[in-house]
């Protein structure tokens, strides 16, 4: 249940993510569009002739202004829409509009609740009788004031209903309403409820939503260094968006009256206040206390540590680790962005990241008692602090007080951090040991794989791979189902003596295998976009048989004879091996003894197999997850040393839909040697699936590279399964 919870957070924050990333881009037009159409500064800079009232560029940074004014105070349905994408599984086009239509509703339904009870007169104003803040404009709806929280109802709610609604069937009288197009219509008829339920629910939630958000601003400087402490430590766990967010956005992080309007959440405020910067004297360091911090620890602290982790690499690895501590710094002190360098020491050395820990929650809790008050928008790095301390002036933000601070914090993470990894030989980039590649861990782009690149003749559709696969089927009319795994396209035919084989080999299949009305045809870990292309192909395709006869099986068969025989290089000298260790504890065997005729013919791959006797599967190497397969059976991984790898477990483990698996990464995560994948139900496969065995197999080898197996029988996650030896 505990794990399930924190995957489901996981996924709440990631969700946040997307709203999250238009911050950065509407507080850069609104911090420069506010920065240069103040009179003070146009005046301190002499710049009225080009910016003063009238000239184009005014008119302009007023525009810039106005924009980035709009992203931000109509957040609640910005985050309705994309946590809804976020949490959608699949058809997240349906989730979003649903979402915008089930937002307008839930908003219109509290107004006519209001005006029903007299909140609302007849004119359109406020009563008297209700406080002050607690109604707004949503959209030009006036609405209980709900913020972000308003939109992450919606957003959540919608997902949900989306996720169970969304491939419904409904009576043949009302099918044109079922699937997808049912989603909109029950989020409506929801949300009416929701609104209602909300006018009475939302003033109890308000209300303790402020009494935490007193209790938070009230704790003083105490609170904010545990606001601090709390957030950093997060970071490994991918929640910490799922703990600020509220601080940044909601009351939670306070509230405050700029230019006539009830603003809340520290984020709001100082962008609120920046709007109307003419009329402030100094930004509210209480708003700003959740991030100004930040800038202390990521422009002078962490770039401290790097410099640390650099003089305390070996001499002959110093060039290399340098290289890599200078980029990841910069990025660090410029945008903020500190993954690179947290994670080169937070898998290592989990006590320096303690530190970093402590560390960082103590520089918001400095900044906050320095009264220093500079904005950002995404995170702490010298692009924002230059838009939103230093072009606002030192008298409103206090911004030169995090220099001396700064330049404190960079020798204590220096001296500290050197210390400790000397002192505890911490294998930090620079100190790994000598067969070990120097590396910085942090997430990278996933490459994406071509679908079937090879080039087949007469075709006629716009997808040749597509109507070749359903000409070697035998025509539409003989495919009667259409699914996948890892890496086969799995179909099911009418009549199987339809089905020619050598055609569909020329579409890049590694092998077909046929059982009774059953074809599986392996393509490789590409086979989801295959099958995407496969389906939307036969919604246009004539639904008739293929006239052509299948070929002989003698001619077209993949045998695994015929496999190893072309496999099988010749005799040369090995000029490189690279050691692939096993994710998984249990009894080795080699491949050929998978019980699936598909794996044990190499078709997808070749490498070895493990039957687990332990329910962790652990990263075989470091490197990174390239994808998690839908129902969770299966991983793609690349190692850093460049070998693409296939964790499937289990044999057709893919028709239990995800019962049995519970995966701790995601796709594109980067993770080290030994750090768990996911944990499955030994008991449940073993009464569930046809066989537990296990391939680990290399599935982009190159003709000059083969397998030589070194683990067998008994075997343990971490020790060496099988050898990748490339031939000269």
């Amino acid at each position: 249940m505990k794990d399930k919870i924190f995957g489901v957070l996981q996924r709440v924050g990631r969700s946040f993510m997307l709203p999250i990333a238009i911050l950065p881009v509407a507080g850069l037009l609104l911090g420069i569009g506010s920065s240069f159409t103040n009179e003070t500064t146009i005046a301190t800079y002499g710049l009225t002739a080009i910016l003063g009232k009238g000239t184009i560029l005014n008119s302009l940074l007023i525009i810039m202004n106005q924009v980035g004014s709009a992203v931000f105070n109509n957040l609640p349905l910005i985050f309705a829409v994309g946590v809804a994408i976020g949490m959608a599984h699949k058809e997240k086009e349906v989730s979003a509009l649903s979402a915008l239509i089930a937002f307008f509703v839930m908003n219109t339904a509290i107004n006519a609740m209001l005006q029903v009870n007299g909140e609302i007169l007849a004119d359109g104003t406020i009563s008297a009788d209700v406080l002050e803040g607690t109604i707004t404009s949503v959209c030009g709806i006036q609405s209980l004031q709900m913020g972000v929280f308003g939109g992450i109802i919606v957003g959540l709610g919608v997902a949900a209903l989306h996720n169970r609604f969304h491939m419904i069937e409904l009576p043949n009288a009302l099918s044109f309403f079922g699937g997808s197009r049912f989603v909109p219509i029950i989020s409506t008829v929801v949300y009416m409820f929701v609104g209602i339920l909300m006018y009475f629910a939302w003033p109890v939630v308000q209300n303790g939503i402020y009494a935490l958000g007193g209790l938070v601003t009230g704790s003083g400087y105490i609170g904010t260094l545990i606001f601090g402490i709390i957030k950093r430590a997060l970071i490994p766990f991918g929640l910490h968006h799922v703990f600020y967010m509220p601080f940044w956005q909601t009351a939670v992080g306070g509230t405050m009256e700029v230019a006539g309007q009830l603003v809340q959440g520290g984020q709001n405020i100082f962008f609120a206040q920046l709007a109307d910067s003419a009329n402030v004297a100094h930004f509210s360091a209480d708003a700003t206390r959740y991030f100004s911090g930040e800038f202390i620890f990521m422009i002078f602290g962490l770039p401290g540590a790097a410099l640390a982790m650099y003089q305390c690499a070996k001499p002959e690895k110093k060039k290399q680790a340098g290289g890599l501590l200078l980029s990841a710094a910069l990025a660090c002190m410029f945008t903020g962005i500190t993954e690179p360098l947290e994670f080169s020491f937070l898998f290592v050395a989990p006590a320096l990241f303690a530190v970093q820990v402590i560390l960082a929650g103590s520089a918001y809790m400095i900044a906050h008692m320095l009264n220093v008050a500079v904005g950002l928008t995404f995170s702490g790095g010298f692009l924002d602090l230059f838009l939103f301390g230093i072009l606002q002036g030192n008298e409103k933000t206090s911004w030169l007080r995090i220099i001396p601070v700064g330049i404190i914090y960079f020798i204590l993470y220096y001296v500290i951090f050197t210390f400790l990894i000397k002192k505890f030989d911490f294998k930090t980039p620079g100190r790994e040991d000598d067969d070990e590649e120097t590396k910085l861990y942090t997430k990278a782009d996933v490459n994406a794989k071509n679908a079937a690149n090879n080039t087949i003749s007469g075709t006629t559709s716009a997808d040749p791979v597509s109507e070749t696969i359903t000409r070697g089927l035998g025509g539409k009319a003989n495919i009667t189902g259409v699914d996948c795994c890892a890496t086969r396209l799995r179909l099911t035919v009418a009549d199987s003596s339809k089905v020619n084989e050598a055609l569909i080999k020329t579409t890049g299949s590694r092998g077909i295998i046929i059982k009774g009305q059953g074809v599986q045809i392996i393509y490789g870990p590409q086979v989801t976009v295959i099958k995407a292309k496969l389906e939307t192909y036969l919604e246009t395709a004539p639904d008739t048989f293929e006239e052509e006869t299948a070929a002989e099986s003698t001619d077209t068969a993949f045998t695994t004879e015929a496999t190893e025989e072309a496999a099988a290089p010749a005799e040369e000298s090995i000029v490189s091996t690279t050691i692939i260790f096993s994710p998984i504890t249990g009894l080795a065997t080699a491949l050929e003894n998978v019980p699936d005729e598909g794996f044990a013919g190499k078709m997808m791959g070749d490498g070895a197999a493990v039957t687990p006797e332990d329910a962790i599967i652990c990263a075989p190497e470091d490197g990174e997850v390239v994808f998690v397969f839908d129902t969770k059976h299966a991983i793609g991984f690349q190692t850093d040393s460049g070998v693409a790898l296939l964790l499937h477990i289990g044999i057709d483990t893919v028709n239990l839909n995800g019962e049995g698996f519970q995966v701790f990464v995601e796709n594109g995560q980067k993770v080290k040697k030994g750090e768990p994948l996911m944990k499955i139900d030994i008991d449940f496969l073993k009464s569930h699936a046809p066989s537990l065995c296990s391939p680990v197999l290399c599935t982009e080898l190159t003709p000059n590279q083969r397998i030589r197996q070194i683990g067998d029988g008994e075997i343990k996650a971490g020790e060496p399964l099988f050898a990748v030896e490339t031939l000269a």
